[in-house]
């Protein structure tokens, strides 16, 4: 087991990733997860492996699960066993494991992390104060927010978002536009609205965007979701379309819909369409809101403008809309109506999600016969002819399709066989840890070398 070769799996996801581990826990595979971290070193295998036998009960086994992963000093696994300790009930054991010293302490990640197993184990106020010299920092101010929920001390949380969240008002007059709570405001006013002062919170955040005194666009949102969660229908009104409609006209339209004036919300998203300098940003709300109602194919006029566009193209979402609705056929009509040129500029995207229509709606022979016209050097197109013969049940030309292309990656293989009941399988073709981070290491330089010693790393 190798430090290097576990941070470059947890940065990258390589080995056996998260995905492929989700797919071995919804199929019950525990023995096998417990037995690519002891023999494999797998680090993902060995945090899901711990969090289910800890579920089931299993604790000792759990902790003997990362205990080669702690003596190797990967300091994930010392927290993973802290909250294995703390599910089974040894809270101070738990606390005791992980307890900062002065060094942590001074660590943003390291008191957030302790702050959350504080608040799990019941010890808010401690929690509290770990936090409280870190508080400077959206994500930690935040973290307050969520761990103090329902918990009856919003009027403490309060106390200490207050003066931050009027720094945070005063920071674009000085034109501090880097300030570092911008999310200040938004996080006051959830704390005001779920102690029940939900006026205080429209009144005062809707005094801040009227003046203009707020940095993010975030803050805009937080007020217009607010109006909606409480029916402020006027009050949105004059948000959503006023100078700030290109954010917030879409809040609006909801509200109203929500309201039962669902021809009001189309009527005013349909003048804003036809009225503004930059409509395509009114253009998705309306498709939404006809895709409820079943009105698909008006959805995809309205979407229409859009589709040659490079920017604020709508072709992908009202495909996905459509697929949703179980209606594939229109799907497919609908790419199929694209023109020659729009084809061969987006190669690459349309064909793979013609084959995945195709297989969606069970025509995998149709499929199979439309990935055959393709050239072969259509980035994806390897998989996705191995997806459609593994729903046709061809499994053992699906993996040889896979296994002769030097671009698949390991984890294909083994995803496919997971999804056909062969897990052992899949684990045991998978290359070593170390061997994919020295692959990965070898891919790294060689596009390195062809970008040139000058050239940046994108």
């Amino acid at each position: 087991m190798n430090i290097d070769d576990l941070e470059w799996q947890s940065r990258t996801l390589g080995g056996i990733s998260p995905r492929l581990v989700s797919m071995l826990v919804e199929r019950g595979e525990v023995e096998l997860l417990v037995l690519a971290a002891s023999e494999l070193g797998e680090w993902f295998c060995a945090q899901a492996a711990a969090r289910e036998l800890s579920r089931a009960g299993e604790v000792e086994r759990a902790l003997g699960v990362l205990e080669p992963f702690i003596e190797a000093g990967w300091n994930r696994a010392r927290w993973e066993r802290a909250e294995v300790l703390l599910k089974a009930g040894r809270a101070q054991q738990a606390l005791d494991a992980v307890r900062p010293d002065e060094e942590g302490l001074a660590s943003e990640s390291v008191c957030h992390d302790f702050a959350e197993l504080l608040a799990k184990a019941g010890r808010l106020n401690e929690a509290i104060i770990v936090l409280r010299p870190h508080l400077d920092r959206e994500w930690i101010l935040s973290t307050l927010v969520e761990l103090t929920e329902g918990q009856g001390c919003d009027e403490q949380v309060l106390e200490l978002i207050a003066p931050r969240a009027q720094r945070a008002r005063s920071a674009r007059g000085q034109e501090r536009w880097n300030f570092s709570l911008s999310n200040a405001q938004d996080l006051e006013a959830q704390v005001l609205e779920r102690a029940g002062r939900v006026d205080e919170a429209v009144r005062m955040l809707g005094a801040d965007i009227a003046a203009g005194h707020f940095i993010a666009q975030n803050t805009l949102i937080a007020y217009a979701e607010l109006l909606r969660r409480h029916g402020r229908v006027e009050e949105l009104r004059v948000l959503g379309t006023g100078e700030r409609a290109g954010e917030t006209l879409a809040y609006y339209a909801r509200a109203l819909e929500d309201d039962g004036q669902a021809g009001e919300a189309e009527a005013v998203l349909r003048r804003f369409i036809a009225a503004a300098e930059y409509p395509d940003r009114f253009r998705w709300p309306l498709i939404e809101l006809l895709g409820r109602q079943g009105r698909f194919e008006e959805a995809i006029e309205v979407g229409r403008p859009t589709f040659d566009y490079h920017d604020s193209c709508l072709f992908e979402g009202v495909i996905h809309l459509l697929h949703e609705a179980g209606r594939l056929d229109d799907a497919l009509a609908l790419l199929d109506e694209s023109s020659a040129e729009f084809v061969e500029e987006h190669s690459s995207w349309f064909s793979s999600n013609r084959i995945w229509l195709l297989g969606e709606a069970d025509r995998y022979e149709e499929a199979l016969a439309y990935a055959g016209t393709l050239p072969p050097d259509i980035y994806g197109l390897t998989v996705s002819k191995a997806w459609i013969l593994g729903g046709m049940g061809r499994v053992e030309e699906a993996l040889a399709l896979l296994r002769t292309d030097t671009e698949v990656r390991p984890s294909e293989v083994a995803e496919l066989l997971i999804r056909h009941g062969r897990a052992a399988e899949a684990i045991a073709g998978m290359p070593s840890l170390a061997e994919q981070h020295a692959a990965s290491r070898r891919r790294d330089a060689a596009a390195q070398a062809d970008r040139g010693p000058n050239d940046p790393p994108f």
